[in-house]
């Protein structure tokens, strides 16, 4: 299977304000099948985090108007928790171990090689994803089964079109985490598709009717009012 495929359009942001470096990480990251956004500075990218939720985020640390430990305090405070690469010139044990603890999930000097970067990006992903592409995964009375694309509930195969079921995976992969309509469109429509809403709320709705035990009180799909919606096992 070629890396594009097993890619899979996973959506990375990269956190840059050095042009030339964001230019070459978009163009290798969308070879290897990655949807790719950029920001240019610390504010700007967390606020794209936010509203897009990105599988994985490339950010530098000198960055401005938020340097990048800020953001990556700001994301996991606030319960985010796709993998976090940082990028730096800064090589000093410190500013390593201060990148860590503060929740990254590696730290890559400058200079760095794009095929040792692009390798450990893959290898972040794959920590991230667990067994969730290989084992089902159980909630309530429901089974996900990914790898055949059925759901059953008290051992019944639930019904389900193939978006359905995509937007339930986007839901189950954020792992907790609140998503926003914008982000469920790019990751299950693609980033060129124009809808509305009331699009997300509506596949919510069938979701709910199908899963949940009592779909006017949800207790796995979740709305998160002012950003969109998260799943609880």
């Amino acid at each position: 299977m070629r890396q594009a495929d097993q890619a899979n359009s996973r959506l990375v942001l990269v956190i840059e304000d050095d042009a030339s470096i964001s230019l070459g990480l978009r163009i290798n990251l969308e070879a290897e099948g990655f949807r790719v956004v950029t920001a240019e500075d610390g504010e700007h990218g967390l606020e794209q985090a936010r509203t897009l939720g990105p599988d994985l985020v490339i950010v530098d640390v000198m960055l401005p108007r938020l340097n990048g430990f800020e953001v990556i305090q700001a994301l996991r405070r606030e319960g985010y928790r796709m993998p976090i690469i940082v990028l730096s010139a800064r090589t000093g044990e410190i500013d390593k171990v201060t990148g860590l603890e503060l929740g990254a999930e590696d730290y890559v000097a400058k200079p760095f090689s794009l095929a040792e970067l692009l390798a450990r990006v893959r290898a972040a992903l794959r920590r991230a994803s667990g067994n969730f592409d290989r084992e089902p995964l159980r909630f309530g009375d429901v089974m996900i089964d990914v790898t055949a694309r059925k759901v059953f509930r008290n051992d019944q195969e639930v019904e389900m079109t193939a978006t359905e079921f995509d937007v339930l995976c986007c839901l189950v992969r954020a792992r907790g985490q609140a998503i926003s309509r914008q982000a469920i469109f790019e990751r299950v429509w693609g980033p060129n598709h124009h809808g509305t809403p009331r699009t997300i709320d509506n596949f919510m709705q069938q979701l709910r009717t199908k899963l949940e035990q009592d779909p006017q009180d949800p207790k796995h799909f979740v709305t998160v009012r002012g950003i969109g919606y998260r799943f609880d096992i």
